[in-house]
């Protein structure tokens, strides 16, 4: 099981930052990530360290990522959350970014980067 940056992580995916304020958290290394767009989904099976990769981008997806310790967040398919969630992740260390690339496209890099799913 490798880690990679998160940083590494924006950059090969192309991601954009959404929560600049706290940037210094790029440099946090994760080897687990979960799709899935079904936050239940996510409390019960989200590894802990790790990050996520989801279409929704309501507060409660930064309540769950502060339950599960998640380090990160991207929101796919071109999806910007309010500016209160990204005020609140930062609040909270929760790095968010945003992809125009679909939620298959990103697990694919984040697999090839060595980034498993293994929960």
């Amino acid at each position: 099981m490798s880690s990679v940056k998160l940083i590494d992580v924006k950059e090969r995916l192309g991601l954009l930052l959404l929560t600049p304020n706290v940037s210094d958290l790029l440099e946090r290394e994760v080897s687990k990530a979960f799709v899935s767009d079904l936050l239940s989904n996510v409390l019960a099976n989200a590894p802990r360290k790790g990050l996520l990769v989801t279409l929704q981008t309501h507060m409660n997806v930064v309540a769950v990522a502060v339950h599960c310790e998640l380090y990160a967040v991207i929101f796919v398919q071109g999806r910007i959350a309010e500016e209160t969630v990204v005020k609140k992740a930062e609040e909270e260390k929760i790095i968010l970014f945003s992809t125009e690339r679909s939620a298959f496209d990103v697990v694919g890099e984040l697999y090839a980067m060595g980034i498993t799913g293994d929960c």
